[in-house]
């Protein structure tokens, strides 16, 4: 009976080493990526999600469903012991790691944008510029013949007020 509930023990001090390290699983995203309050409030929902489901399914697996108040006692503990042991360590390791092959993706990223823009600005003097200039020319001509036919039409309603005027 005891050596059941000492396992038991174990069993649910480990249970809050893995609540621990889901814990700072957490905290490693929030300090290597930058997300806005309402993605935070999800995050968190999650936590707790997960963290429900980790001490329900070890309830019921373990204790066929029956509750003791040393169960959440060894949770706290495996918690507390996992903070103060090795939840510094493992934060500094993975943000260090996740903010190093951040600065490698962007330096890749930046290497790989200066070709992307000299095709860009390659192809914008082939197509771009040509097509622009035919259109700007297309609209002055349109602009230009515009003004001349819209002065024709001034110039025969001007003519028709003056013979009208002149037949009276």
């Amino acid at each position: 009976m005891i050596y059941t509930q000492l396992q038991l023990f174990f069993i649910f001090l480990i249970n809050g080493l893995l609540i621990g390290l889901l814990f700072d699983f957490f905290r490693i995203l929030r300090k290597t990526i930058k997300t806005a309050d309402f993605v935070t409030y999800i995050e968190d929902a999650l936590f707790w999600i997960l963290t429900g489901l980790i001490i329900l399914y070890s309830i019921f697996t373990y204790n066929n469903g029956e509750i003791r108040l040393f169960m959440f006692l060894a949770i706290i503990l495996g918690i507390f012991i996992y903070l103060i042991s090795i939840s510094k360590i493992i934060l500094s390791i993975s943000v260090g790691t996740i903010n190093i092959i951040k600065k490698i993706f962007i330096m890749i990223f930046n290497i790989l944008k200066i070709p992307i823009q000299f095709f860009m600005k390659l192809i914008k003097k082939l197509f771009l510029n040509p097509i622009s200039f035919i259109i700007i020319n297309i609209r002055k001509y349109f602009t230009k013949y515009f003004k001349i036919f819209s002065n024709t039409i001034k110039k025969v309603k001007i003519s028709n007020k003056f013979v009208k005027n002149t037949k009276k």
